[in-house]
C-alpha cells in the first residue's frame, strides 16, 4: 500500500513506512526496494530473527500466501517512540495501519491512533483478514481503535466477519458498512467506511451515508497477478486523500492503481502512473 501510494503521488520522500527486519539480505533487500521507490524504510531491525518472508502460490488468476512473520512479528512500540521515529509520527498527514498489526504491537496502534486524535491527524486502519476477527484479543485491538479510525477499509468477507462476530446476524454490505461508520467517534470528525468487492463496486459510507463506486473491470487475458489489488486500492485511495480529494475521486484513484498492479506479476508498477492526482 505504502509503495503504491508513493507510486502515485510520485514526490520523493513523501512517505515513510515502520516494521521490523532482520539484519540479513532480506532485510536489506526490502530497504532497497522501498527506497529505490522513494519510500523512506524506517526498520526496526532484530539481530537474533531473520527477516520475515512470504511464498506467494499462483494458479491461474488466483493466489494464496503463506508468511513466515519472523522478524515481523518482533516489532515494539519503543522503536516507534525514538525522537526521530516519532517525529515522523506527529508530521504525518496520514497514519495507515494494516489490521495484521494488531497481531505484533498493539501498543504502537495505540500510541499511533491517539497522536493522530491529538493533532488533528488522520488515522486508518484496514480490517486486513477474517481471522483477525475471529481471535479474541485481536479483535479486542479493532474494538479499542475503532473510536479513533477516521478511515477504515476492508473486503466484503472481512466485513461480514466482523458483523458475525458482532452478532448484527446480516450479511448485508451496506447495512454492515452503515453499522460501522456510526461505531461512536472519539473525535470530531466523522468516520469513513471503505469495503471492496473484487470486481464490484466498492461501498464507502460516511455518517450512515452509503454510495457505490464502481472499479476498472478488465477482460480476463489481462489478468496476470491479483495478488496486492487491495492493498493497492488503498494505496491509490491514500495518495488522493492526502491531496485533498473527496472520497469519490479517491475512489477512483484506488480503482486505477489495482488496475494496473493486476495486469503485472508481483505487485509491481511502471515508472509512473498514467493518472494525475
Amino acid at each position: 500500500s505504502i509503495r503504491v501510494a508513493q507510486w502515485m503521488l510520485q514526490e520523493p520522500g513523501a512517505t515513510a513506512y515502520m516494521g521490523c527486519v532482520g539484519a540479513d539480505e532480506n532485510g536489506a533487500k526490502l530497504k532497497a526496494a522501498c527506497e529505490a521507490d522513494g519510500v523512506n524504510a524506517m526498520y526496526m531491525v532484530d539481530k537474533a530473527t531473520p527477516t520475515g518472508t512470504c511464498a506467494t502460490l499462483v494458479v491461474s488468476v488466483e493466489r494464496s500466501l503463506c508468511t513466515n512473520l519472523d522478524a515481523a512479528n518482533n516489532y515494539k512500540v519503543e522503536h516507534c517512540k525514538e525522537p526521530e521515529n516519532w517525529k515522523v509520527v506527529e508530521g504525518a498527514k496520514i497514519i495507515y495501519s494494516a489490521g495484521f498489526f494488531a497481531t505484533v504491537s498493539p501498543d504502537s496502534i495505540k500510541a499511533a491512533s491517539r497522536q493522530k486524535a491529538h493533532d488533528g491527524g488522520i488515522y486508518c486502519m484496514n480490517l486486513s483478514a477474517p481471522f483477525l476477527m475471529q481471535v479474541p484479543p485481536f479483535k479486542a485491538v479493532f474494538v479499542d481503535t475503532m473510536p479513533y479510525v477516521d478511515f477504515l477499509f476492508g473486503n466484503e468477507t472481512e466485513a461480514q466477519t466482523w458483523a458475525e462476530t458482532e452478532g448484527w446476524e446480516t450479511t448485508d454490505l451496506e447495512f454492515i458498512a452503515m453499522r460501522l461508520s456510526l461505531i461512536p467517534s472519539a473525535k470530531k470528525s466523522k468516520r469513513t467506511v471503505v469495503i471492496t468487492q473484487g470486481c464490484d463496486p466498492a461501498i464507502v459510507c460516511v455518517n450512515g451515508l452509503v454510495t457505490k463506486h464502481p472499479v476498472i473491470v478488465l477482460p480476463q487475458e489481462k489478468l496476470v497477478d491479483t495478488n496486492g489489488a487491495g492493498d493497492a486500492y488503498v494505496g491509490g485511495f491514500l495518495a488522493g486523500l492526502v491531496k485533498g480529494l473527496p472520497v469519490a475521486d479517491c475512489c477512483k484513484a484506488g480503482a486505477y492503481s489495482a488496475s494496473v498492479i493486476v495486469q503485472r506479476s508481483g505487485c509491481t508498477f511502471p515508472a509512473k502512473p498514467d493518472y494525475k492526482l
